[in-house]
């Protein structure tokens, strides 16, 4: 058997899918689990690493803060 019988037999078989009805109901899914999605309050991954990395920052800022607070409270009279 050659390339072709199997070429033309692959193309066929997803043309018969793309005019199934499982493609519509595929859709269908689709768009009722991001309509879901939208409702939920989600953030994408991106998103989500740059508010760690942000966080990540202030905590870096704040260990400093707090640092130079008890250096300046040691310095106070007792």
């Amino acid at each position: 058997m050659d390339k072709n019988f199997f070429n033309d037999m692959q193309a066929k078989i997803n043309q018969a899918l793309e005019n199934s009805p499982a493609k519509d109901i595929e859709k269908n899914v689709k768009a009722l689990m991001s309509q879901g999605f939208a409702k939920l309050d989600l953030v994408t991954r991106e998103e989500f690493d740059v508010q760690a990395q942000v966080l990540a920052k202030t905590r870096a800022k704040l260990d400093v803060l707090e640092a130079r607070v008890a250096e300046l409270e040691a310095k106070l009279p007792r």
